[in-house]
């Protein structure tokens, strides 16, 4: 079974094989002073189901909320970049557990595997010994689940995927995928973040059965509205021929991944 429900931002709630993981908490009502949350959370942190492990991918705010960590459970994995994953171990999360690029986890009967997102995660700009990012591949061997993180497109944002299940004769079954949007003057942007368009191009070279954008609707930036790249997604698949594999989902609603009789 796999089930994904979107929290908001780039928190969602994963629910495969018997184990539910929960992805980069924040339930904050704002970012900082002046990035206010434009929607609640699609699940109350208090009324979240029984988690099984936490999935961090960086230390930026709007991914790793002290506040939202503090409300959780403090008794199961919280799986991390090594550096993350120290520094939190030092900040009093005993729970943190260091999961580096080309390492795997095992959860019962789901393997968590890490890649290096082509993203700078650090928190503050004078931090870069915790600038590591991570991606994710949850894998059941039979039902599998691509989490980006944030990450640029390159030539090995796929890499995951091809050795673990191209490699194997098995294809993904879902990829979750950030969105973004910057104006035309920041350039910068996509050297660690997708554009709509970029999750697209990722989606098609991932071979994955269906896509779920994250990382809209919920806080606005300095350079853009909490819906400006997914309007643009919008807009693109209307003549797109992925267009009925690309599962956007509101806050609150969850999809869940057909199965197939045999």
């Amino acid at each position: 079974m796999l089930r994904v429900t979107y929290i908001g931002h780039a928190t969602l709630l994963i629910e495969i094989g018997k184990r539910r993981i929960l992805t980069d908490p924040n339930f904050d009502s704002a970012l900082g002073r002046f990035l206010p949350r434009v929607s609640a959370p699609g699940i109350a942190i208090d009324a979240l189901p029984k988690l099984d492990a936490i999935l961090l991918t960086h230390a930026h705010a709007d991914h790793l909320s002290f506040k939202s960590l503090d409300a959780l459970p403090a008794g199961i994995p919280l799986f991390a970049p090594p550096p993350i994953a120290k520094w939190l171990r030092k900040q009093g999360y005993g729970h943190a557990v260091p999961v580096a690029s080309g390492e795997e986890a095992v959860l019962d009967d789901v393997s968590i595997r890490a890649a290096s997102a082509t993203h700078r995660g650090n928190r503050y700009g004078v931090d870069r010994w915790r600038s590591a990012a991570n991606m994710y591949l949850l894998d059941t061997n039979k039902v599998s689940c691509f989490f980006a993180g944030d990450t640029a497109l390159s030539s090995d944002t796929t890499h995951l995927v091809e050795k673990h299940l191209v490699a194997n004769g098995r294809s993904l079954d879902l990829a979750l995928l950030p969105i973004g949007h910057a104006p035309w003057w920041k350039p910068g942007f996509r050297k660690g973040h997708l554009t709509s368009g970029d999750a697209l191009t990722l989606f098609e070279r991932l071979q994955a059965k269906y896509f779920i954008p994250y990382h809209w609707g919920t806080f606005n930036h300095v350079t853009s509205t909490a819906f400006d790249a997914i309007d643009r997604l919008r807009a693109t698949l209307e003549s797109h021929p992925l267009h009925p594999a690309v599962k956007i989902l509101e806050p609150g609603t969850s999809f869940v991944l057909p199965t197939v009789a045999v």
